[in-house]
């Protein structure tokens, strides 16, 4: 019994020790890339201009190389709508008549049945019928809508000149965090002059929306509620 006792108060330790750490995790599939070191400047000659040390007054200061920042304008709203209607019937009729066979009904009794009666002959006669019937009818209605902004990184500029970038923003509120994670292709050409760029011109995007703590917790669904709605409970 102090056994059980120890693991119990060793578990509530570990749940509220767990609790109590609220600072945000990050995640290194979308941590930030170093930009790449430049190669050191030759030594000079002695002259006034040195190569190395000018200044672009006309440098375009959009994202470009590797390392360089960028920022995403979160622009998404999906409305999806769908409503399907099915209906079967089929019905079935057939029936055969009594034959004559060189003029006469063939008839019979059933065995254990008394001989040939009015009231107990039966002929070749046959008639069968089925009928089936069915309806069916389902919708589904989904909007989602996610804006704001996050300034990402450029991990790497493809061959075509097209740069991939990658970012995540960490928020902690009042006993909770919350994550917006964001991966995708950018085309130079969409960057506007203030160095952003709409989620909806992205290339293969993935943007996760995420959050956790107690908030995040107690709108969970617990193991067990999990269970009675999934496939293997046979009920």
């Amino acid at each position: 019994m102090k056994r059980v006792i120890t693991i119990v108060v060793i578990a509530l330790g570990v749940t509220l020790l767990t609790g109590c750490s609220s600072k945000p995790k990050r995640d290194p599939d979308y941590a930030p890339v170093r930009p790449v070191a430049p190669p050191p400047v030759p030594q000079g000659n002695g002259a006034i201009y040195q190569s190395g040390f000018q200044v672009s007054w006309f440098d375009d200061m959009r994202a470009r190389r590797v390392g360089d920042l960028l920022t995403i304008k979160l622009a998404e709203r999906m409305d999806a709508t769908k409503k399907a209607t099915s209906a079967v019937k089929r019905t079935n009729t057939s029936s055969v008549t009594n034959p004559s066979i060189l003029g006469a009904s063939p008839q019979f009794s059933l065995p254990g049945v008394l001989p040939l009666s009015t009231t107990s002959n039966l002929g070749l006669g046959t008639s069968l019928s089925s009928s089936t019937d069915f309806s069916g009818e389902g919708d589904s209605a989904q909007s989602n809508k996610l804006t704001g902004d996050i300034t990402v990184t450029v991990i790497e500029v493809l061959a075509n000149g097209y740069l991939m970038v990658r970012g995540e923003k960490r928020i902690g509120i009042n006993q909770g965090n919350e994550y917006i994670k964001l991966s995708g292709v950018v085309r130079p050409a969409d960057i506007d002059s203030t160095n952003t760029v709409l989620s909806t011109k992205m290339a293969d995007p993935t943007i996760v929306y995420v959050g956790d703590g107690q908030i995040a917790s107690a709108n969970a669904m617990g193991w067990l509620a999990k269970f009675f709605i999934s496939a293997l409970f046979p009920f």
